[in-house]
């Protein structure tokens, strides 16, 4: 009989719904949350994720890692009820940096001798005759100097590592002995 009735007074049944809900928002009921209660209250859940955030070793876990551990234990709520009230009181993982130490260096690394620490790196580069070249330099972390260089129109491991070898030749000698460069650190960011 409704939609008869809207369609003969030319009515969406949205509007007259829409209508009824605006009538019956003058009910003195109170708003509450539809479905089933949840486990626990919200001040109790906020009490476990507390609990589990202090016991356990980690620091910076995420709220997915503390609603496993709540239903493991048996309190079983929404992963959802648990970021919110761990977004709320600020829980989250970005909120709790690890607490450390100063930063261990400036940010050089400067050695006491040469041929101690060598770094690698690699960048590339477009040529107008011959496209793309990938340039590999080998650097003393000590001196500065250049210990090897090398332009390649490929970047595989062997052409990464020409420069290391140019550099070994160069200072330690010749490549067939064994432990020829032994106390040579290199540093490289695994590219």
């Amino acid at each position: 009989p409704l939609a008869t009735i809207c369609r003969f007074w030319g009515l969406s049944r949205a509007t007259l719904h829409r209508q009824r809900a605006r009538e019956a928002a003058n009910d003195p009921r109170p708003p509450r949350r539809r479905g089933p209660r949840g486990a626990a209250s919200d001040t109790d859940l906020l009490a476990a994720i507390r609990e589990m955030i202090e016991a356990s070793p980690f620091t910076g876990e995420g709220y997915r890692k503390v609603w496993a551990r709540l239903r493991f234990r048996g309190l079983r709520t929404a992963a959802r009820r648990v970021r919110r009230l761990m977004k709320e009181h600020g829980l989250l993982a970005p909120h709790r940096p690890a607490p450390r130490a100063a930063h261990p260096h400036d940010g050089t690394v400067v050695t006491e001798r040469v041929d101690q620490v060598w770094g690698t790196d690699m960048t590339e580069t477009i040529t107008t005759t011959e496209g793309r070249a990938y340039v590999f330099v080998a650097v003393d972390h000590c001196s500065g100097e250049f210990v090897g260089i090398h332009a390649a129109s490929g970047a595989n491991r062997w052409e990464a590592l020409e420069p290391i070898r140019q550099g070994v030749s160069r200072h330690f000698g010749a490549l067939d002995r064994p432990g020829v460069a032994s106390g040579l650190t290199l540093r490289h960011d695994h590219g």
